[in-house]
């Protein structure tokens, strides 16, 4: 029996040796995380300027249509920046996991 556990107990430190292996190369790989740092700043600048772009759109329409005594083009600017930044923080968050999901799996 002792000889099973120290049997399960190399397995187990090298399969974390190799993991940790794995983590320290992605992260001295520089060329492909600059570009996929850039992807993401991309994207999510798009993801929050757009709906911002497109609120205030329809806020200046609605200006002109039913003027009242605030402003819709502010009203629906903050509201597609809000929108915009959930979107992107969701986002984030997802491809924060599949990077976590696939650096788990991966054997080299």
């Amino acid at each position: 029996m002792p000889a099973d556990n120290t049997h399960k107990e190399k397995m187990f430190s090298r399969e974390v040796g190799e993991k940790e292996k794995r983590k320290l190369k992605a992260r001295r790989s520089d060329g492909r995380s600059i570009w996929a740092g850039m992807g993401l700043l991309g994207m999510v600048g798009w993801t929050v300027t757009v709906p911002a772009l497109l609120g205030a759109l329809l806020g200046k329409w609605l200006d002109k249509k039913y003027p009242v005594s605030f402003s819709w083009t502010l009203t629906f600017l903050i509201i597609g920046i809000m929108a915009g930044c959930g979107m992107a923080w969701r986002w984030v968050k997802n491809e924060n996991k599949k990077i976590n999901k696939n650096g788990e799996g991966d054997h080299e």
